[in-house]
This record gives structure tokens, sequence and C-alpha cells, in this order.
């Protein structure tokens, strides 16, 4: 029988470096998750504050009062809603589309269904497409950036009160546009429990 061969220098260092670099790839993996975890509980703040710098991604702008003419050119509204993965809701607005008048103020209820078996937060972000529409599309009330949070099963409607500005007529660079939509994503978040301290949103078991 042939003695087993004994492993070099040279092959033990090896086989050793090859088992560091394995560790490495696996801590870095860890680090990895945990950084998308922790990135998808503070994306919507950090979306909002991006927003309001740079005004990215057609970023509406909040209005305290409605504008005092009208226009006759209609502009067609368009409602998308949106839910991240992770999240048991369901989540859409009371109509798809609605035409309003340049300066006029219209109002469109949302709607949020839990279908978790437990209590969960959420908060939503939004844009407005095309980008260029952006800055003539007001909200006087809204549901965005404002946790939200739902027992099991239950139902919420939100209203949001918008109007297109008037002044979107003097834009060259919109003279063609036909229609805005509205895009609203609900992404899961800290739950607040009894003791004070947070957990994450779970889904239903």
């Amino acid at each position: 029988m042939t003695a087993p061969v004994e492993p070099t220098d040279r092959q033990r260092r090896r086989e050793s470096a090859l088992a560091r670099r394995h560790v490495v790839v696996a801590a870095v993996c860890v680090a990895f998750v945990a950084g998308m975890v922790g990135a998808a509980y503070a994306a919507v703040p950090l979306y909002q504050m991006f927003c309001q710098i740079t005004g990215f991604g057609g970023a509406t702008r909040v209005a305290t009062a409605a504008p005092e003419t009208q226009l006759d050119r209609i502009v067609e509204v368009r409602f998308d809603t949106n839910v991240a993965p992770g999240l048991p809701w369901t989540f859409e607005p009371e109509m798809r589309a609605m035409n309003v008048r340049l300066g006029e103020t219209a109002l469109v209820h949302f709607k949020v269904k839990s279908r978790a078996s437990v209590p969960t937060t959420a908060a939503a972000t939004y844009n407005v497409a095309p980008a260029l529409s952006g800055p003539y599309f007001g909200k006087m009330q809204c549901f965005c950036f404002t946790d939200q949070t739902l027992q099991p099963g239950e139902e919420l409607e939100m209203p949001v009160v918008f109007f297109v500005d008037p002044a979107l007529a003097e834009d060259t660079q919109l003279a063609t546009l036909k229609s805005i939509t509205l895009s609203y994503t609900f992404f899961p978040k800290a739950t607040p429990v009894a003791s004070g301290k947070t957990e994450p949103a779970k889904a239903p078991l």
C-alpha cells in the first residue's frame, strides 16, 4: 500500500490562502445583504431628501393654494400604483385616469389593503412623467412620505388633491403634451412595537 503523500509547504500556503479568500468572500456577501436590507428601509427618507434638493425624477411641488385661472387646454392625468417586493399590500387608484383643465383642482382617492397576518408599516414615494411636467404639477394634499400602518386585513383610503399649473401652456417644450402620469410606490418600513422599539415589516406566514 502506498503511503499518503504529505502536502508541501507551497501547497499548504496555497490552501491557506484559498481558505482566507473564501472567508473574505463570505464576509463581503453578508455585508452586501445587510447593506441592501438597510438601504430598503432608508430608501424613502433618502429619496425624499434627494428629490427635494435636486427635483430629480419628476418631483412635484407642494402647493398651498389653487391657481386663480383656468385654461381650456385639457391634459389627461394617469395614475400608476406599485408595491415594493416584500410588502404584502394591494394598492390601486379609484380610477386609472382623469381629464383636467390647466388650473383646475382635482381630487382622486387611492386605496391600500394589507394582506399580512401582522401589523405592517410602509411609506410611498412618487414621481411624475414626463419629468419636465413635474414643476407644473402641484399637490395640495398627498399621502407620500407619510408612514401608514395597517392592521391585518385593514383597508385605507387616501385622497390626493392636485392641479396642473396654467403656466405649463407657456412652456414650449411641453407644447404637445397630452398626458401626465403620477406614479406612487409603497416601500416597507420598520413597524412600531409596544416596547417603543421597531421591527421590520413581515410578510404573511
